[in-house]
């Protein structure tokens, strides 16, 4: 089989405009309405909100690849980078190369893309690792960089990557065409179809030992915010990795040719859907601030450990709801001052009640 980088048409992508008009004015639209609600927030609620997109964007990136990190770690490491927190708690590596990743996407948005850029993102995903030989620089081993599942014996190939000696000569290519299709470049592209195109040309090359899959995504959401103006602040991530095995499977059909409409769709798709996810979490982090104005003083300390771990679980809210059992595990209380705890919640309407005994369960209540 030969892979995409081996035909003689690469690295000439090629696709059809006409599925993704709709979406490409859909996603500029929609990005002016999450411009403008982040935009009325006063300077502590927007930053507020801002964190804590981009450190689920740091968890979902890491939790793709199989990573999992300390969320309160990677919010502090974010929370001190913006000047919000300061202190001697100590951050591991891996929290706080990712956030600062993070940061930097939000920052620099507007930078030119170079092999610094990139060597310094990689040494931010890989922080703390003493695995990998070329860590801010390109791969250099012999061995053919390989995608694989199944066996040992018997794997699985589902991409195998240009060998390590082409990897500069085609990175300097992709900088290129990076440039040449931003907003102020000469062959300027649509912000949905840059950043699909600009992902799947990335993990084609490969050019890192590891973390290619977290720069890639780094890279796609660069490109939306250089389309917008802004950071994008959208949850790309995590609809990708609530739909892990659709994004590998579009991915591994993708690296097979050339003609890359199906890519682009499906990319396209993911990307309006990752908007409408942010839209919603915007929502829920203002009604978030607003609920803390009305109830923070009237909580005491065990009702505010658990608000703030109820609130933790986001939009999808605390899976079944919250039982007085899940209440006495949070605090470590009795069961008597649980259920005292608890009603006094639903009196001051803090926390809504349905059924009855055993199957009591509690919701945060975010009427307004």
């Amino acid at each position: 089989m030969k892979w995409n980088w081996q035909q003689p048409d690469w690295p000439e992508f090629r696709w059809d405009r006409a599925p993704l008009v709709a979406p490409e004015a859909q996603f500029l639209q929609q990005s002016g309405i999450l411009i403008g609600s982040v935009k009325h927030l006063a300077d502590d609620d927007r930053a507020a909100v801002t964190i804590d997109i981009m450190t689920g964007e740091a968890l979902k990136t890491s939790e793709i690849e199989g990573e999992l990190l300390n969320r309160d770690s990677v919010q502090s490491s974010l929370r001190r980078q913006f000047g919000l927190e300061v202190g001697g708690r100590r951050i591991p590596p891996a929290e706080r190369g990712i956030a600062e990743m993070m940061i930097a996407l939000y920052r620099d948005f507007a930078e030119p893309l170079t092999d610094e850029t990139l060597f310094a993102w990689h040494r931010m995903v890989v922080s703390g690792r003493h695995d990998i030989e070329a860590v801010g620089r390109y791969r250099e081993h012999a061995d053919a960089m390989q995608v694989v599942s199944g066996l040992i014996h018997k794997p699985k190939v589902h991409f195998e990557a240009p060998p390590s000696k082409d990897v500069p000569q085609e990175m300097q290519s992709f900088l290129a065409w990076f440039a040449a299709t931003s907003p102020e470049g000469p062959r300027p592209l649509p912000g949905l179809t840059r950043a699909g195109i600009a992902h799947l040309y990335f993990v084609s090359i490969h050019p890192f030992e590891d973390g290619n899959g977290r720069v890639a995504r780094a890279l796609a959401e660069k490109a939306l915010s250089q389309a917008i103006g802004q950071p994008s602040l959208i949850a790309l991530s995590h609809v990708i990795q609530r739909k892990r095995a659709a994004y590998y499977d579009a991915l591994e059909a993708a690296n097979k040719q050339n003609e890359i409409t199906a890519w682009l769709t499906y990319f396209a798709e993911t990307v309006l859907e990752a908007q409408t996810h942010s839209l919603a979490l915007i929502d829920f982090l203002i009604t978030k601030t607003q609920y803390y104005d009305r109830f923070r003083d009237r909580l005491n300390e065990r009702q505010a450990r658990v608000i703030a771990r109820m609130f933790r679980e986001g939009l999808d809210g605390f899976t079944g709801g919250l039982s007085a059992a899940n209440y006495i595990t949070i605090t470590g209380t009795s069961r008597a001052t649980a259920t005292r705890d608890l009603q006094e919640l639903v009196s001051m309407g803090a926390l809504l009640q349905t059924g009855t005994l055993k199957s009591t369960r509690y919701y945060l209540d975010l009427g307004k």
